[in-house]
């Protein structure tokens, strides 16, 4: 898959200055943002008509951008995070109160992905670290799966929009519970 790195400087720079951005991700068009900005995160929130509570998901091209949130996980717990990073499974891990409560919602846990898209990882690390990534869409409407979709939901209300194209998987990538072992999203 091509992507421009020039592009990925411009997504970098637009995540740096507070921007909130579309991408590609291995199924769909994300929604993506500095998880550390709560300016950033609230207009995000708006723009999908999104509830603070339902938390968001952090994704990086490597797996060492969630740092202490994998801490306190046992050799298991690790070996099954590894067996499906990187690609397209999002686990939820105890963030032990590590995460700003704008990106975990209501809940004790955080939504971690270790993506495998070319473009998204090499946004991440261009812009040193992971990134908030929820699907670019209105709350009820389909997911964006091409740039035109992204384009007619959100006009020119984003800061940057490109990065080629998605990962062609059919399915939104995949949610398990670290704790329980269970599928949340097939």
């Amino acid at each position: 898959m091509v992507y421009s790195p020039l592009a990925v400087k411009q997504a970098a720079r637009a995540l740096a200055a507070g921007g909130v951005i579309a991408h590609p991700t291995e199924s769909v068009w994300g929604l993506a943002c500095d998880p550390f900005d709560v300016r950033a995160v609230e207009r995000l929130l708006r723009l999908k008509s999104r509830p603070l509570e339902k938390g968001l998901i952090l994704v990086s091209g490597d797996e060492r951008d969630f740092g202490a949130l994998l801490d306190n996980l046992s050799a298991a717990q690790l070996q099954q995070l590894h067996a499906t990073w990187p690609g397209p499974v999002t686990w939820l891990v105890p963030h032990f109160g590590r995460v700003p409560p704008w990106v975990h919602g209501a809940h004790h846990s955080v939504a971690l992905r270790c993506t495998d898209h070319p473009f998204t990882a090499a946004l991440t690390r261009a812009y040193g670290g992971a990134i908030v990534s929820t699907s670019a869409n209105p709350a009820g409407c389909q997911p964006a799966r091409h740039k035109y979709q992204v384009l007619r939901y959100f006009g020119d209300a984003l800061d940057f929009v490109g990065g080629g194209a998605t990962g062609g998987r059919r399915a939104p990538s995949e949610i398990r519970d670290l704790i329980s072992g269970g599928v949340v999203r097939p």
